[in-house]
């Protein structure tokens, strides 16, 4: 049998498991002597296949759960905390020390990108280097917004300042798919607006956390940011229970979101910051440019095995071209690379849930059952850790693959006569993210982006669906999110208008003047140079 060494290149190699025994809480990296769960990976280092142990990290219960909850209450100290009060410069210097910390973790976080949940190379390069231009492009923003706000204004004889504050105490939710771009892209804004939170990382997607443990512990004050390790439901539900959390940032599945909204006995109190799912559909008219649609159209459901909120997760295409789009699709299908995830050219990777392929192997043969059929040769082959993509022809609203949120290797497709038929499903889904949407003539385009923009929150033209570039608003309608997330708009989810208000007179400015005058308050300032 070929060994580790024998098979994946040197600089790959996994090397030491990673058994993490310590969690962040109030400023400290606590010892942890008590349960422990396996972290493996779906992708074999030997020849002969079996999954790959990483590591391990701590099981952490109730009482972690509330120590977290604890620092966090303390740091903010009912919104007298150090870092609530802090003056922005000097919240912008601790975010500035994080990632310029992180940063040195590039390589080992990008190695445990690769490992943990089968994300090629490029793309794990691409996540990190996306997430740390975010908290750079954060920063600058949170400058600007300051600045914005560093005057007073004057209406009906009232004289208001007006800023934007913290909320309180944030418990952080990360999905696996993105574990760091899509955590940190709820984690920095929360931070940088002052508030203090509690992280707990995905489930898969969790080791490459551990490096930056320090990093925080050394960047922030004691009890701003406290991270968990452990499963949901032991350590997220009982925080909630307390009803002391502000604000759920969330990026998963509405399940989750819906069962941790529950457990708040005040839910009116809690701001929601949610990212949830999607089933963005692929619309392709007459017209289309093939060669162009049908690439864009095999990246908008296969980049990353399709385990992407934003994926094309259905396609709809024109009676007159399905015949040639399937066929066109269907081949590059098949000549997609399947390989570990450091292989050059690869696009299809092992999937990280083990029990994911026989998930996609139900939807198959759901639909095969009811009439659909595989257009693709390689469709529903089975490997180790992957089933190939398959493509589905003609699906049915009463099928699986129709009906749920597939998040891996599986393309439903339908055909269309007249247009009101894709739109009426639209209208009729739970969801409302994105829509792809293929075609040149604008007298057809016009009244289709004017409906589809009022039943999705962005309309692709002749363009995948991508939550990027990082400066675009990113939310969705009915039950795929809850706020705006990007740059400019997290920071507004996270923090709430908030002003010091006084009637013109001359007491009143003339104690105004005084508070500028010595900077005693963080809060009344109108300085403008960070």
């Amino acid at each position: 049998m070929a060994t580790e060494t024998e098979i994946i290149p040197e600089k790959y190699r996994i090397g030491e498991k990673i058994h993490h025994r310590s969690y962040l809480v109030d400023g400290e990296l606590k010892p942890w002597k008590g349960n422990v769960t396996e972290v493996f990976s779906t992708i074999s280092s030997t020849e002969e296949y079996a999954h790959t142990v990483l590591g391990s990290i701590p099981d952490l219960g109730e009482a972690e759960a509330m120590e977290a909850l604890e620092g966090a209450l303390n740091a903010y100290d009912q919104g007298k905390g150090i870092w609530p009060t802090m003056k922005v410069r000097d919240r912008i210097e601790c975010m500035e020390k994080f990632v310029s910390q992180m940063r040195t973790k590039r390589d080992e976080v990008v190695k445990l990108l690769m490992w943990e949940i089968g994300k090629s190379l490029p793309d794990s390069m691409k996540e990190f280097d996306r997430t740390v231009d975010y908290i750079y492009d954060t920063i600058e923003d949170y400058k600007q917004l300051d600045r914005n706000s560093a005057k007073f204004q004057k209406h009906e004889g009232v004289y208001a300042h007006i800023r934007r504050g913290p909320l309180g105490v944030v418990l952080c939710l990360g999905p696996y798919n993105y574990p760091l771009n899509e955590t940190f892209a709820l984690l920095i804004p929360a931070l940088i607006m002052g508030n203090t939170a509690i992280f707990k990382p995905a489930k898969h997607g969790v080791l490459l956390i551990t490096p930056l443990l320090e990093a925080f512990r050394n960047s922030f004050p004691k009890g701003v940011v406290n991270i968990l390790f452990g499963r949901g439901r032991t350590v997220a539900a009982p925080i909630m229970k307390t009803g002391k959390v502000d604000v759920l940032a969330l990026i998963g599945n509405s399940r989750s979101a819906n069962a941790l909204q529950e457990q708040h006995p005040k839910s009116n109190r809690l701001r929601l910051v949610l990212g949830l799912e999607a089933k963005n559909p692929a619309i392709i008219l007459p017209d289309a440019e093939m060669d162009l649609t049908v690439e864009e159209c095999l990246t908008g459901t296969l980049s990353f095995n399709g385990q992407r909120c934003t994926a094309l997760k259905i396609v709809y295409v024109h009676e007159e071209v399905r015949e040639k789009f399937l066929a066109q699709f269907a081949s590059r299908v098949d000549a997609l690379k399947f390989g570990n995830p450091w292989e050059e050219g690869v696009k299809l990777t092992p999937l990280p849930e083990p029990d994911k392929p026989a998930y996609i192997q139900e939807l198959i043969d759901d639909a095969l059952a009811k009439g659909a059929r595989i257009m693709n040769e390689k469709g529903g082959k089975h490997f180790d850790n992957f089933i190939w993509p398959a493509v589905l022809y003609p699906v049915t609203k009463e099928m699986r693959v129709y009906q749920e949120e597939q998040f891996g290797p599986v393309i439903p497709v339908l055909s269309f006569k007249d247009i009101e038929e894709p739109l009426d499903d639209m209208a009729e889904s739970n969801y409302g993210q994105q829509v792809s949407l293929f075609g040149k003539d604008v007298y057809a385009l016009a009244p289709l982006i004017d409906t589809l923009a009022n039943l999705v929150c962005r309309v692709n033209l002749n363009s995948s669906c991508q939550r990027g570039p990082d400066v675009y608003p990113f939310t969705g309608r009915k039950d795929s999110a809850q706020s705006t997330l990007s740059v400019h708009d997290a920071l507004r989810s996270f923090s709430i208008r908030t002003l010091l208000a006084f009637k013109d007179n001359e007491i009143n400015k003339d104690t105004v003047n005084q508070l500028l005058d010595t900077k005693l308050s963080n809060f009344t300032s109108t300085e403008y140079i960070l």
